[in-house]
């Protein structure tokens, strides 16, 4: 089983059952050993496209609060060499970055020739938070949707490879992950009490991702709804996703000149 697309023809289902493990994936041990598989092959990849250091690929992750962002990020990009890997969290913006356009922080973040930069959250905020929250009016969030995707065809026709990921949870699932974060000391510092406050705002949101992903799927930024009530199979979908995106950009180590490789002979 493999994730697919979203396209114009695909239903966006984003209800709690379509949060469940999907049938074709993997279990227990299975899916333990293919995943290690996919991550080694992550390391490898990931190694070409840093030597290479001619084009970046970007992760975007985005989702409800729980859903295993920082969990995916640990798990699935632990494969990767630091040197070639950024992570980037949007948080609220500062001062600094209200007084520009809702892009320019975005902009800034994009990850350079042969790295991979991962996205917790991203500009698509801006289409979600702003939108539910009515920070902005409709009149404003409105046109974001086609701004966004002239942005990422802009970044495309730049060399940027762009993969979306919703980390799609239900609600009883998110539930039980706030309450392990109050129940659980080491956990404590995870807990915001606004979350409380978006949850409640659940179907609200539920529009808005219906809205951005359906929207803003496009052949040169594609978005993909994870099953993420598992964590595990949550981790091999995206894993499994990265791997074939990084397969198909088929990057390659260089190759020495003839005068570079002479000076094999005049090591003593």
């Amino acid at each position: 089983m493999k994730l697919r697309p979203i396209t114009r023809n695909t239903p966006i289902r984003i209800g709690d059952r379509d949060a469940r493990r999907p049938k074709g994936v993997p279990r227990k041990d299975a899916l333990k050993e293919k995943t290690k598989s996919l991550l080694d092959r992550i390391t490898e990849l990931q190694e070409r496209l840093y030597a290479e250091s001619k084009r970046p690929l970007l992760v975007v992750l985005q989702g409800r609060d729980s859903c295993g962002k920082d969990g995916t990020i640990r798990r699935v990009f632990d494969a990767v060499n630091p040197q070639g890997c950024v992570v980037t969290s949007f948080k609220k913006p500062s001062d600094l970055e209200l007084s520009h356009d809702y892009l320019w922080r975005v902009h800034h973040a994009i990850p350079p020739k042969g790295a991979i930069g991962i996205f917790n959250r991203s500009h698509y905020e801006d289409v979600l938070v702003v939108r539910v929250r009515d920070l902005v009016p409709r009149t404003v969030w409105a046109k974001r949707y086609q701004q966004i995707n002239d942005f990422e065809r802009m970044l495309s026709e730049n060399g940027v490879t762009i993969l979306k990921f919703f980390l799609h949870i239900s609600r009883d699932e998110q539930k039980a992950r706030l309450l392990a974060r109050l129940e659980d000391p080491s956990k404590h510092w995870k807990f915001n009490e606004g979350d409380l406050g978006e949850r409640a705002l659940w179907d609200r949101y539920t529009s808005a991702y219906r809205d951005a992903l359906g929207k803003c799927s496009t052949p040169w930024a594609p978005w993909y709804i994870v099953p993420a009530d598992k964590k595990k199979v949550r981790d091999y979908l995206v894993a499994q996703t990265v791997v074939d995106t990084l397969a198909r950009m088929a990057p390659r180590y260089p190759r020495a000149g003839s005068a570079v490789l002479r000076l094999k002979h005049t090591i003593k």
